[in-house]
């Protein structure tokens, strides 16, 4: 997760892959956090933590859509 910010030099199909692998990361985080609560097993500070992470993976994936999206002048 320590991807360079500057998307402006990245190509599109760089940014098409590590779109890909950044929501991996988010589902997987996702799943964690879910079987951490149904366990019990997790505490509420590392369950934070994760919930952090997870919204960190979400504030870099709407960058990259942004990016990849085609600005569309009505």
């Amino acid at each position: 997760m320590n991807a360079p910010r500057d998307l402006s030099m990245k190509t599109d199909d760089v940014l098409h892959v590590e779109l890909e692998v950044f929501r991996q990361e988010h589902r997987d985080l996702d799943e964690a956090i879910h079987a951490l609560i149904e366990r019990g097993t997790g505490d509420q500070l590392t369950i934070q933590r994760l919930k952090k992470q997870k919204l960190r993976l979400k504030d870099i994936i709407a960058q990259i859509e942004d990016r990849l999206t085609p600005d569309i002048i009505a």
